[in-house]
């Protein structure tokens, strides 16, 4: 489960935190692969973040940042779910607030 103290979290917390819980479901050393982020649009409006990390030989670990539920979920290699953890909902509008601004 990914921890987050609902005080005061900035977007890269929250990548640092995703990419930490990525590289532990896939068994990878933490800041040797990259990760790539998109914004997901759903009706002409930023509702979450796609986070996808990129491991040797092909494997991708993904996450979904969903601001709407306030959750992330997170999917294995092989696409399937793996869990899921709750945001503070002042956490997913903090973010989201952020990522406006920027």
């Amino acid at each position: 489960m990914i921890c987050i103290t609902p005080t005061r979290v900035d977007y890269q917390t929250l990548c640092a935190n995703v990419e930490r819980r990525l590289c532990e479901l896939g068994h990878l050393e933490s800041k040797q692969f990259p990760m790539t982020q998109r914004e997901v649009i759903r009706g002409g409006k930023p509702c979450g973040m796609y986070f996808c990390l990129h491991g040797p030989r092909s494997v991708k670990l993904t996450a979904i940042c969903d601001f709407s539920k306030n959750t992330i979920i997170y999917y294995g290699s092989d696409g399937i779910r793996r869990e899921s953890a709750t945001l503070p909902a002042r956490v997913s509008s903090q973010i989201q607030n952020e990522l406006k601004a920027a």
